[in-house]
């Protein structure tokens, strides 16, 4: 029992070593030679960005901790507690970190997301997923994740579906259309005689 605790313990090292030695820097080597997306800028919050303007004066501290600012930031990403620093630099505030410590801008914040969501970003990169602007064979802009997710908390929120559409025959029979508040938006529907 004993020798086989050892081997298991010893070939989840083995493959945790491959995955940072062997893995990752293939993953790294893979996205250098993808094309570079144009995409739009990320949506700060107004007054903070860039984060060094306050960050730069404060002590570095990767401890995890509740913080006494960003009180409004409501950390829900994924099962597992993330921190942070899991996905921001600690030594410059005004950048993102890769799993492999390559730092990158927020305009690229794609490939931060693209680490644990990897088939999403596969759709996002060929444009099933996510949204892009542009021609159909030229230049395109990519809404980056972060303009639909908030990346703190990138569950949507449920929405309030939409009445049930009128069958074609019942559109002559229109008689005017009655407002519905959905999202704080005001949405006329139809109003049939039955």
């Amino acid at each position: 029992m004993k020798r086989k605790l050892q081997a298991a313990v010893i070939s989840a090292a083995v493959i945790s070593a491959m995955f940072v030695f062997c893995i990752l820097p293939e993953l790294a080597a893979a996205e250098a030679g993808l094309p570079k997306y144009t995409t739009t800028k990320p949506p700060f919050s107004e007054g903070i960005f860039p984060c060094t303007s306050c960050h730069a004066s404060m002590p570095l501290n990767k401890e995890r901790r509740e913080l006494g600012f960003h009180t409004e930031i409501q950390l829900k990403h994924a099962q597992e507690q993330r921190w942070c620093l899991d996905c921001h630099e600690i030594s410059n505030r005004d950048m993102l970190h890769l799993a492999n410590g390559e730092l990158i801008p927020f305009e690229n914040s794609y490939r931060l997301c693209g680490q644990c969501h990897g088939n999403i970003y596969r759709d996002w990169k060929t444009g099933i997923h996510g949204k892009r602007v542009g021609y159909y064979n030229g230049e395109k802009t990519y809404y980056l994740c972060v303009n639909c997710h908030n990346p703190h908390s990138p569950r949507f929120k449920p929405l309030k579906p939409l009445p049930v559409p009128a069958k074609p025959l019942d559109i002559t029979k229109v008689k005017g259309s009655v407002p519905v508040m959905i999202e704080d938006k005001k949405i006329y529907i139809p109003e049939t005689n039955k």
